[in-house]
């Protein structure tokens, strides 16, 4: 009967990712999804967005608490190295209305980036709000480590 019992959260706090098993779990993640994109239709498009927004969400709720800052800071450069590699890739693949034709691959990895960042806001945004949401119902945060008061005196 005690194993059909679900494991407590403080028994699941041992089976969290650190910071670098996290960001490479996310580029690994974010690298599939980009070559599935690309091959797909030959641009960084929904998927790519999509897939941004579910790996940058997954990492904060999936790393230790005391690795939280990683989290925090990753999507804008998961962005910007994945958009950076597809414009030095195929460059094709980075489409922006208005690009001239003869863009590097400097002006399309800034354009790319500049292009996706409802992206990066509504990711960074959501990865944020997990983060915060981890601080504040970790049950081991100082702030909840319950001090005992001393017993009141009565005359």
């Amino acid at each position: 009967m005690a194993a059909s019992v679900a494991p407590s959260p403080a028994g699941l706090a041992r089976h969290d990712l650190g910071a670098r098993q996290s960001i490479l779990f996310a580029t690994m993640a974010l690298a599939a999804i980009t070559t599935l994109d690309v091959v797909t239709d030959g641009r960084l498009g929904l998927i790519f967005s999509v897939g941004f927004v579910l790996v940058v969400v997954t990492v904060p709720l999936a790393v230790d608490v005391r690795s939280l800052l990683p989290a925090g800071v990753l999507p804008p450069v998961l962005l910007l190295v994945f958009v950076g590699v597809v414009a030095a890739a195929s460059p094709d693949a980075v489409e922006v209305s208005g690009l001239p034709d003869g863009t590097g691959w400097f002006g399309r990895t800034l354009t790319g980036v500049i292009d996706r960042g409802v992206t990066l806001m509504v990711g960074h945004g959501l990865a944020l709000v997990a983060v915060v949401a981890r601080i504040v119902t970790d049950p081991h945060h100082p702030r909840r480590a319950r001090v005992a008061r001393p017993a009141r005196r009565t005359v």
